[in-house]
């Protein structure tokens, strides 16, 4: 089965071409257009202008793909498409040129959670090969700037949120505290590279609902102790600025680790997987699975998408598409009809 991806959700244009035979994979293309530089002066996506470089660039990528793979429309076997949550405006180019590609090639569509992506990113790693075992029961925690969010998955199609943000996600809080200490957007890429070898323990902020019972996350608070501290702060010098990412960061990973355990200790998972944009944060990776492996050492595997596979990519949308059509393509033949944008979709 090759089957094209499409990604448009927020600000960053991909288009993928995934083979899959047999449960073994090859990656024959995965490009994305990333508007980081056009929004960093803004501090942030501006949802019109995201919209307009997706009608600006998703065809010439597609075009690019197709020749450069010597790709021809017949070889295509479905289309995957990102339907929601995200941006209305960018979501609707995405859909838009899906729906019309899908009927001019006579091809079907299938419409992809852009969550449910991130989280099927843990089953391919490297270009080629065969796709990950993973065992189920399985926790996932989801990280990105616009959802923090903890799954059950009891296989790869059943999947409930048993978690998430009541306000902040954590990608929003790292963005707004690096405004705050004045080091610009994207938060999260910066505030890594400060917080790396400088002391954590400097500054003391909360563990917003670190003791609450239940797998929901606050970062909403946080961000505003990072705010007040940091105005009270008499020397904002450099070194002192890497001490407050580095309390933060840490404040940050102590909540989403202990409640990842502790979820995964509740429905007896067999695996612990990580998704999203922040799951490319490298003391997240380190911190998650050097906790899992001291509470549960080889009785759970801990599984982490490649590093480009963590932020907004069209191969994981190509993959999620296999998963959703299983053995079934006829299904989808006439959903271009039926499929619409859905900005707020939950899994």
């Amino acid at each position: 089965m090759l089957i094209l991806g499409i990604e448009t959700s927020c600000d960053d244009t991909g288009v993928a071409l995934l083979e899959i035979m047999s449960d073994k994979f090859r990656v024959l293309a995965n490009l994305v257009f990333s508007q980081v530089k056009i929004f960093k002066k803004y501090g942030g996506v501006v949802p019109e202008i995201a919209a307009r470089k997706h009608l600006e660039n998703l065809l010439p990528l597609l075009e690019k793909v197709m020749k450069e793979r010597k790709i021809e429309t017949k070889d295509i076997d479905a289309i995957g498409v990102v339907y929601g949550p995200g941006l209305i405006t960018s979501l609707i180019v995405g859909i838009e040129t899906a729906k019309t590609l899908s009927l001019i090639w006579q091809k079907p569509l299938v419409p992809i959670n852009h969550v449910k992506a991130h989280i099927l990113a843990n089953w391919i790693e490297g270009d080629k090969g065969q796709l990950k075992k993973i065992e189920f029961p399985a926790i996932c925690l989801v990280v990105s700037g616009g959802h923090t969010i903890l799954a059950l998955l009891k296989n790869e199609n059943d999947i409930k949120v048993i978690g998430q943000t009541r306000d902040d996600a954590v990608g929003e809080a790292f963005d707004k505290v690096a405004k705050i200490l004045g080091l610009g957007y994207p938060g999260g890429p910066i505030i890594s590279e400060k917080a790396e070898n400088a002391d954590k323990e400097f500054y003391k902020l909360p563990r917003p609902m670190i003791n609450s019972r239940d797998y929901d996350f606050s970062f909403s608070g946080l961000k505003t102790a990072v705010k007040n501290v940091w105005e009270w702060e008499p020397i904002k010098d450099k070194e002192n600025v890497r001490k407050m990412c580095a309390a933060f960061q840490q404040a940050c990973i102590d909540v989403l680790t202990k409640k990842t355990i502790l979820a995964s200790r509740e429905y007896n998972a067999k695996s612990i997987l990580l998704g999203g944009g922040v799951s490319a944060n490298k003391e997240l990776r380190k911190q998650l699975e050097g906790q899992a492996k001291t509470e549960f050492g080889e009785k759970v595997k801990f599984y982490q998408p490649d590093l480009h596979m963590t932020t907004d990519n069209a191969l994981m949308v190509a993959l999620a598409a296999y998963f959703e059509v299983g053995a079934d393509l006829d299904k989808f033949n006439e959903t271009w009809r039926s499929i619409k944008v859905e900005p707020n979709l939950e899994i």
